[in-house]
């Protein structure tokens, strides 16, 4: 599969996961009336990321070159903070799924997670930065008319992907795969060798790469 080259994302150098959490309400019966189920139960996996010594603050990352990076050059992107938004941070990602089993299983071994206790923490949890919340429909699992959530990467086009730090790309790959992980792109296929895409069980990429070999896939790509 060919990838562009040139595309813009904005990492927050994703270093550890760290922290899994799964919430559920009430189960009721589907609403045969309407396109949305009239009810759900929320599995909110939430995965606080340590942030590396020395990194303060996020960065604009781009494979274009650094003028076209540049303020000047990207009206509306401001240099530094509205004062009014000091303070706020990037908390979570939503994901809808269709099977908690299948998604818990993922999330808890595949990107290196660890399962917390069913236990109210639901505002020290909603304090940490970069999340992930999974939310499931209830019933989606079993309903054989449901055909899943589009994941962003086909027409039309829309969510892309969550990105991964990891501490050796291949290594991680080589895990990803004995456990079965379905793949998008393997560090070593097409023209941006040593990054890879992962797909969890609802179809959503996640990509994986390290902070030791980044910097040098992003300039030969550029």
């Amino acid at each position: 599969m060919a990838f562009s080259s040139s595309y813009s994302s904005i990492t927050t150098t994703l270093s550890r996961l760290t922290l899994l959490r799964f919430t559920t309400t009430t189960k009721s019966s589907l609403s045969s009336s309407s396109s949305a189920y009239s009810s759900f139960s929320t599995v909110s996996f939430l995965l606080p990321i340590s942030k590396p010594e020395g990194l303060n603050r996020f960065r604009l990352f781009s494979m274009a070159s650094q003028p076209k990076e540049s303020p000047a050059n990207n009206p509306g992107l401001h240099a530094t903070p509205d004062e009014a938004t000091k303070g706020y941070i990037m908390q979570q990602t939503m994901f809808r799924i269709k099977d908690p089993k299948a998604s818990l299983d993922f999330y808890s071994r595949s990107p290196v997670s660890a399962l917390t206790d069913a236990v109210d923490r639901t505002v020290w949890t909603f304090g940490q930065k970069a999340t992930i919340e999974l939310t499931h429909n209830w019933g989606t699992e079993s309903d054989p008319e449901f055909k899943g959530y589009h994941n962003g990467n086909s027409d039309p086009r829309g969510f892309g992907h969550i990105g991964i730090t990891v501490d050796d790309t291949y290594k991680a790959c080589e895990r990803f795969e004995s456990l079965g992980v379905e793949f998008v792109k393997k560090p070593d296929d097409g023209k941006m060798k040593g990054i890879a895409f992962i797909k969890d069980p609802d179809g959503y990429w996640i990509e994986i790469f390290d902070l030791k070999t980044i910097g040098q896939i992003s300039a030969n790509a550029a």
